[in-house]
């Protein structure tokens, strides 16, 4: 019998190809089929939908964070902008102000340095009056003792009285 046995199986071929288990493989097919789409449908498939829901919840969580953030980033832009602008705005008022004060400093000291160069400038015509006075007066005096000992040198006799007279004569005809 087993010799039969192993001749039938041998002849028969493959069991899948045997057409009187269609019916068993049909049926065990049939099931498979069921419980993996029972399985896919209950189990797999809402685990990968409650994933891509997920997901989908986290992109739109992020995307809405990230709008938020842009928002604030840009009110941010915004006001340094404005800050910029306020704190050029206060420097070129500073530095305005700056200059006028220096200006007005500066107008100061040269009033005062203008009155002290007045003041000097009327000190110097002083004493250049002053010396020159001294100067007419000591070319007088050398003129008419010069005039005086002249004449003594030509044999005259020497009147002080005329050589003064006779010198202021001409020191007065001769600046005029």
């Amino acid at each position: 019998m087993a010799t039969e046995t192993v001749a039938e199986e041998v002849e028969a071929g493959m069991p899948q190809l045997d057409f009187s288990t269609y019916p068993n493989q049909v049926f065990w097919l049939v099931v498979t089929l069921i419980v993996i789409y029972l399985v896919l449908s209950r189990i797999a498939l809402p685990r990968i939908g409650a994933v891509l829901a997920e997901r989908a919840g986290t992109i739109t969580n992020d995307i809405g964070a990230a709008e938020e953030l842009k928002a604030k980033a840009d009110a941010a832009e915004a006001a340094y902008e404005k800050a910029l602008v306020d704190a050029r705005t206060e420097a070129n008022r500073i530095v305005a102000e700056t200059k006028a004060e220096i200006q007005a400093e500066l107008d100061v000291e040269l009033q005062k340095a203008d009155a002290e160069i007045a003041a000097r400038t009327a000190e110097s015509e002083k004493a250049i009056s002053e010396i020159r006075a001294s100067a007419v007066e000591s070319v007088s005096a050398v003129a008419k003792d010069t005039a005086a000992e002249i004449v003594r040198v030509f044999g005259g006799s020497v009147d002080q009285a005329a050589v003064d007279a006779a010198v202021e004569a001409q020191i007065k005809g001769g600046a005029a």
